[in-house]
């Protein structure tokens, strides 16, 4: 028995280095190194891949500072009335992928309260564009980090624009650290408060507002699930919001109110600029499975998606990935 036992072992053994000695040798006749894969274009036109120009941007970074300008427009997008007379709140509204939230909510019916740290330009270019889709548009300016900022800014939306329906938390916060002993307290702090306390803030001021039907949309990351090496805080923040996202949808769902998050990779907004070296901005995106980053016109429909109940009413605590292929 013990003779059989080991010959089957043995004949494993030998069945495990035949398979190896075949894989060794195609490694071999492979060239040492592979070619560079060409940038994917899955959509209706063309997006701009790296090289990107090599740039580094001042926090908060200006998205009129960026070169290309980011696309936030959509113009193949066509709206349907699918948030007709709602209003809706959108953080981090001014640039990036809150601009282009907030114009394709304005597409789809919707009035839009923009709330933005300091970048008085970029939100009003934003607002123009809200306004140019017939909608209203309302900016105010403050910090996330600041609860009683958040209530007011609540308040204010409802007294303006009408009974609240859509919360999109996107305010953050973004700088590298090459290890943990270079992540300083102040900056560690910084970013649990702008990225946790700001979407905790935001949700608290406006759960009493929202109806039945209504909706809050988390803005996650891939950070947030694959971890990000450079990125020890943020990563932290963003897996924090996942969780978030889940324990909160729990919670409101006996009320009605939805509560999803959605899980971008690489976008090309002043965030990444603003943190990275400027030999590192021009390599943006590579290393996605589309190699290239995407632009925010191409992560906004995610959030119309999930705002709409004629979409997305069936759809609670999810995180849904916008990463540009399964490994993000």
């Amino acid at each position: 028995m013990a003779r059989k036992g080991t010959q089957r072992a043995n004949a494993t053994v030998a069945r495990q280095r035949s398979i190896q000695k075949r894989t060794d040798a195609r490694d071999a006749s492979k060239p040492k190194k592979s070619p560079k894969k060409k940038p994917v274009q899955a959509g209706l036109r063309r997006q701009p891949v790296p090289p990107l120009p090599a740039q580094h941007l001042a926090k908060l970074g200006r998205e009129a500072d960026l070169d290309p300008a980011p696309r936030f427009e959509a113009p193949d997008y066509r709206g349907s009335g699918k948030l007709d007379g709602n209003v809706a709140i959108v953080t981090g509204g001014d640039s990036g992928i809150g601009r282009s939230v907030a114009v394709l909510f304005a597409r789809e019916g919707a009035d839009v309260a923009i709330i933005y740290l300091s970048e008085d330009d970029d939100a009003e270019k934003t607002a123009r564009h809200v306004r140019d889709e017939g909608r209203r548009c309302l900016l105010i300016r403050g910090d996330v980090k600041d609860a009683k900022f958040c209530r007011k800014a609540v308040a204010k939306t409802v007294r303006k624009l009408g009974p609240l329906h859509v919360l999109v938390n996107n305010a953050a916060f973004q700088e590298h650290a090459a290890s943990i002993e270079e992540l300083s307290d102040d900056q560690f702090d910084l970013t649990m408060r702008t990225n946790v306390y700001g979407y905790f803030n935001m949700a608290k001021a406006a759960v009493p507002h929202l109806r039945k039907g209504g909706s809050i949309i988390n803005t996650g990351s891939e950070t947030g699930i694959f971890g990000a090496g450079e990125l020890l805080d943020y990563s932290a923040t963003k897996g924090a919001i996942h969780a978030f996202t889940k324990a909160l949808a729990s919670n409101l769902l006996p009320r009605g109110i939805r509560v999803n998050a959605v899980a971008p990779g690489p976008v090309w907004t002043p965030l990444n600029p603003a943190d990275r070296a400027a030999r590192d901005v021009a390599k943006f995106g590579e290393a996605s499975d589309m190699h290239r980053p995407a632009q925010p016109e191409e992560i906004a429909p995610a959030y119309v998606f999930l705002a709409s109940p004629a979409c997305a009413s069936y759809i609670s605590g999810i995180i849904l990935p916008v990463m540009g292929g399964p490994a993000g």
